[in-house]
């Protein structure tokens, strides 16, 4: 039993007890005590084994029975006997925006709705808008809803799949008889959202390797088992391909598999423009038709194939066709052709430019992990300085700190930096933008942190120009150094709540407020395809993990993948500004020079 699995079902007993209407000081405890287990960082099993649970605060003897039980057996009763209480299904209504444990009772209980196409029937006959505290409008929330769920279910984050990905392209690496492997498709190219996988290696025995494939770890069924190409179901309901080509032509498969499909037309017509031909199987010179001798028959015409031209990567194939290499995030034909023809494309950021990072929490709000352990971790990345941004007090469901408990982290911050070499914690709030645009603190509190992340966390169903007024006043404000996931979107859950990205963008320019872009998977936000926008009109970028746990702080990788789609540079990002070039930074953001 891992750690991560006993977190994961204490916080299914809490659902299951707002579902059933307990006392939700019960449902609170399950929680708070998956917070305390999370943050240990001795071996679960091994730990509760040896009776140490005892002495971990916000963990009652209880709860840890039943965690002595699931080392003991690998089973809970307790939590068995929650899910036969009620229907499984009713459990997915809590997937639904807007429909929290409350209204998934009544539905279960008044109506009888059992699973969602239930729901769906109940709503469509209007059963559900004549119950109390409910109305037409909150069903057509709910059919909404549930209409987004199912046009998100074939789909996956990018975030959610890196891991994954890795993990089979080093599997096929270690193949005896595999040479050269990459990740294809639009995961390659950095998309936020993927519907499968594509994997391109070249081998001398195909045969060899797709059985290797087929039989991996992982896959839950085989759709099609080829020579050259397969196809499989992973677990969770991934679909991945697998193409096997000669060495000879993994450049050209490579880049047709790669994409996306408007690149791969553009750089198609280009090579016809210059007499070649570009496909997965090679780039060639273009055919050439010879008469015989003599005769007039179009039967004794005599055609010749075309000269390939040999590439050894893609970087060849690009200079064959007169272009500088365009690297996979920027493949979209979204103008990264013609920069290529005038040598413009730039060098986009690397993982190893970042040399610190803001926007994390801490156990202090709705973290999992001390403020230590944040610090430690960040140290063994190699970070420089590390920013804490706990929620501010209008987010109460995330427990946010109201004005004393912020003096005394800042406190707690001042006293652990006495203690650091070549390291320093930054002292911020994730502070709430309310409906009105005023910030959740006074401007003298904001004025004693190193930075504010302002941040929208309520009132969504606002009109566009309401929104977009709102998120204005807050960034006019000289204290808010950052705007923080500026449309709210929460990927295959939520959409973005409805801004004018560009009148955004253009008050970030005036103010000098630097636009985050959150790295958290559920989120990735703001989009790429604002990012080059941005950059040339002067907006700086700084990439958060949104880290809530020590783990989460690698999600910055995640955000520099997103960052390179973005077009964006070293220079455009502040958190590549060493320490002392960053504090100078968030001092003259202020207007303190310096």
């Amino acid at each position: 039993m891992t750690k991560e699995e006993a977190v994961e079902k204490l916080e299914e007993i809490a659902t299951l007890l707002d579902l059933r209407g307990e006392n939700p000081f019960k449902s609170r405890a399950y929680r708070t005590a998956a917070r305390a287990l999370d943050s240990l960082s001795e071996d679960f099993d091994t730990f509760v084994r040896e009776g140490k649970l005892e002495g971990v605060k916000g963990i009652g003897e209880g709860i840890r029975a039943k965690l002595q039980e699931l080392v003991a057996t690998g089973h809970l009763s307790y939590l068995e006997e929650l899910k036969g209480s009620f229907p499984a299904g009713v459990v997915a209504f809590l997937d639904i925006p807007g429909l929290g444990p409350k209204k998934a009772k009544i539905l279960w209980e008044k109506l009888g709705i059992r699973d969602l196409a239930g729901l769906e029937s109940a709503c469509r006959s209007h059963r559900v808008g004549k119950l109390p505290g409910f109305g037409s409008k909150t069903e057509e929330n709910i059919l909404s809803g549930i209409e987004q769920r199912r046009s998100y279910a074939a789909y996956h984050r990018y975030g959610d799949l890196i891991g994954l990905a890795e993990q089979l392209v080093e599997e096929l690496r270690a193949h005896p008889e595999v040479v050269r492997v990459s990740m294809g498709g639009s995961f390659r190219r950095g998309k936020e959202i993927v519907r499968d996988l594509d994997l391109v290696c070249s081998s001398p025995k195909p045969a060899a390797v797709m059985e290797g494939f087929v039989s991996a770890t992982g896959v839950r069924r085989v759709v099609n088992h080829g020579e050259t190409k397969s196809s499989v179901v992973l677990e969770g309901g991934l679909a991945c391909d697998l193409r096997v080509v000669p060495d000879e032509d993994y450049p050209y498969a490579l880049l047709h598999f790669t994409g996306s499909k408007e690149h791969n037309i553009a750089l198609r017509q280009r090579a016809i423009a210059q007499g070649k031909k570009l496909s997965e199987w090679g780039l060639f010179r273009e055919a050439r038709i010879r008469f015989s001798e003599g005769s007039e028959d179009a039967a004794a015409q005599e055609k010749e194939s075309g000269e390939r031209i040999r590439c050894r990567d893609e970087a060849e194939i690009y200079e064959n066709l007169g272009l500088a290499y365009i690297p996979p995030e920027l493949r979209e034909n979204l103008g990264e052709i013609e920069a290529a023809e005038s040598n413009q494309i730039p060098r986009l950021l690397e993982w190893t430019d970042l040399r610190g990072t803001f926007h994390c929490h801490t156990t202090a709000s709705d973290g999992h992990s001390t403020l230590v352990a944040m610090a430690e971790a960040a140290q063994a990345l190699g970070l420089e300085y590390l920013g804490i941004a706990d929620h501010s007090k209008s987010s109460f469901q995330a427990n946010g700190l109201d004005e004393e408990r912020v003096a005394c982290q800042q406190e707690e911050i001042r006293k652990l930096n006495g203690t650091f070499r070549g390291f320093r914690l930054l002292s911020g709030t994730e502070c709430d933008i309310l409906r009105d645009g005023r910030l959740d603190f006074s401007d003298s509190l904001l004025a004693s942190l190193d930075y504010v992340v302002a941040s929208v966390h309520a009132g969504f169903s606002t009109s566009e120009e309401e929104m977009t007024r709102r998120i204005i006043r807050a960034m006019e404000n000289p204290y808010v150094t950052m705007l923080g996931h500026p449309t709210g979107r929460l990927l295959l859950m939520r959409k973005p709540y409805p801004v004018n990205l560009e009148k955004i963008i253009d008050c970030a320019a005036e103010t000098g407020t630097w636009i985050e872009l959150n790295a958290q998977p559920l989120r990735l936000d703001l989009d790429w395809r604002w990012w080059h926008a941005a950059r040339d009109k002067g907006v700086r970028c700084v990439i958060n993990p949104d880290a809530h746990h020590t783990r989460e702080l690698g999600f910055v990788r995640i955000g520099v993948n997103i960052a390179r789609k973005g077009w964006l540079r070293r220079e455009d990002v502040i958190n590549t500004l060493t320490l002392k070039l960053v504090e100078r930074a968030l001092r003259n953001k202020r207007g303190g020079g310096g």
